[in-house]
């Protein structure tokens, strides 16, 4: 090589040299980060978790083995519980090859889906808001994926053989998949070839929730807010997915299928007593009130609707003021409410509850912060609107501004640590040996707590407008058309 160009090379390499350093520096640190993030969460997991020994998961490999030999699926009890096959017949089908595998490898296998599950719907829920401010996206996601392992919804499911997070991401695909399609009908076409534009176009979005309410009933409630809120396509897309393959395990498992929709859905007792603590639902908060194995029915029906109505109502709202995410959020939490049995596994949705309100908070204090720099320049005697986007007029925030965003965050830290601490658990009682009341008002306060925290979630929970749109209005829409007449005359010139 010659001389010339080696001091050129060394000219080009030096500099960058120090900043290559600097973020392998940072990255080592952020690993340190992550690392000490997951020790954390795993002696949280030990301190306010349960024994585990994947119960459930014992249950489904003994079913679809059962099943296997030749038996009817919903004719299998477990050997030591007597528990059987509650799911519908298409998630049999799914579940069907852990039957060639032992039940151990299998619950291992549930795990690591599981956790990935998580982390991709956390790499698709803190994408923009890792944007938003600046954040490394994966150092953001790392740390929500260890902060979510030490919540309750999700180290029951991990221990329980659960599978709460892969139905968790089939949803959440519909809600990438909406705003994909906001974005291609607002003009911003995707590129690639003709799979990668069908998958980035968004067309596809309702087969999640399709293929979710497929396998557990309770996702089907995100069909009546695509109603509600007239998102047809995606609507009639779910509609089409849960009855397309409804049909198809019918032509493969038509007795069970039958039995199934005939007799067993009916069979509430297969579930368990409303009134066991984990059950965080409004019937199993209003059967140990009553002290009682179930709930009142007209006292829970009537409430029931009550909660759906105000949740729906909430959704429909969060999704006109563009924030998609809140509005699934409010329908994943209104499932738990309303649902007569809702394990305490199954709040998976309180996760990204937690990041809207973290965020809200972030959000109140930036719009905070820039009504203060709107203040100083018309003290300055400069005009605010036109240097600041035209935020003008300013006025006084209600809050201090270093206060600003207070409420959402604490808000935010109390139902993490809830949700962590889980104390239902101490004041676990089961009738008829132990009253409800066993421990006082304090402890029924304790054992209906997540349940109480998710009904406030859903008559509080706030949505931040124009965060996550699963549309654009027409001034923010691209004319097509127009740009292809332009190029057109610029090719003919």
């Amino acid at each position: 090589m010659p001389a010339t160009v080696g001091r050129r090379m060394d000219r080009l390499v030096q500099p960058s040299s120090p900043v290559r350093g600097g973020i392998f520096s940072r990255n080592v640190v952020r690993l340190g980060i992550l690392a000490g993030a997951f020790v954390t969460a795993w002696y949280a997991i030990g301190a306010f978790g349960r024994p585990y020994n994947f119960f459930d998961m014992k249950i489904y490999h003994g079913a679809v083995v059962w099943w296997a030999s030749g038996h009817d699926l919903y004719a299998y009890s477990a050997p030591d519980t007597g528990l059987g096959f509650t799911y519908p017949p298409f998630a049999g089908v799914l579940m069907l090859p852990m039957s060639k595998v032992p039940f151990g490898g299998a619950a291992w296998i549930n795990v690591v889906a599981s956790l990935i599950a998580l982390a991709v719907v956390m790499w698709a829920l803190m994408g923009p808001i890792a944007r938003r401010y600046g954040w490394s996206r994966w150092f953001a996601v790392g740390l929500t994926v260890a902060a979510a392992a030490a919540t309750e919804p999700v180290r029951e499911t991990l221990g329980y053989g659960q599978i709460n997070l892969l139905l968790f991401l089939l949803i959440m695909a519909d809600l990438v998949a909406l705003r994909w399609r906001a974005r291609t009908s607002a003009g911003f076409l995707p590129t690639g070839g003709s799979l990668v534009r069908f998958i980035r176009g968004g067309s596809w979005a309702g087969v999640g929730i399709g293929l979710a309410a497929s396998i557990k009933l309770t996702p089907a409630l995100f069909v009546v807010y695509l109603i509600v809120t007239k998102q047809w396509r995606a609507a009639f897309t779910a509609m089409a997915t849960a009855v397309g393959v409804s049909a198809a395990t019918f032509m493969v498992a038509g007795k069970d299928s039958a039995a199934y929709f005939l007799r067993v859905i009916w069979e509430t007792e297969r579930v368990g007593a409303a009134d066991m603590t984990p059950n965080q639902s409004l019937a199993g908060v209003l059967a140990r009130l009553y002290d009682t194995t179930e709930a009142p029915t007209l006292l829970w029906m009537s409430f029931a609707l009550l909660v759906f109505a105000l949740g729906l109502s909430r959704a429909a709202r969060a999704h006109a003021d563009g924030d998609e995410l809140t509005a699934f959020v409010l329908v994943g939490l209104t499932a738990n409410v309303i649902s007569p049995i809702s394990w305490s596994h199954h709040l998976v949705f309180v996760i990204p509850a937690i990041l809207v309100l973290a965020d809200a908070a972030m959000r109140r204090r930036d719009a905070s912060r820039g009504l203060e720099s709107g203040r100083r320049l018309t003290r300055r005697g400069l005009t605010p609107s036109a240097g600041m986007g035209g935020l003008a007029p300013l006025r006084t925030p209600i809050w201090f501004p270093a206060l600003t965003g207070l409420r959402h965050a604490s808000a935010a830290v109390a139902v993490y640590l809830l949700f962590v601490i889980s104390p239902i658990w101490p004041y676990e009682h089961q009738l008829p040996e132990f009253s409800h009341y066993e421990d006082g008002l304090w402890g029924a306060l304790m054992e209906n707590s997540l349940a109480l925290a998710l009904i406030i979630l859903v008559a509080t929970l706030p949505w931040r407008p124009g965060a996550e749109p699963a549309f654009y209005p027409e001034r923010f829409r691209i004319d097509r058309r127009a740009i292809r007449q332009q190029q057109q005359q610029i090719h003919q010139r």
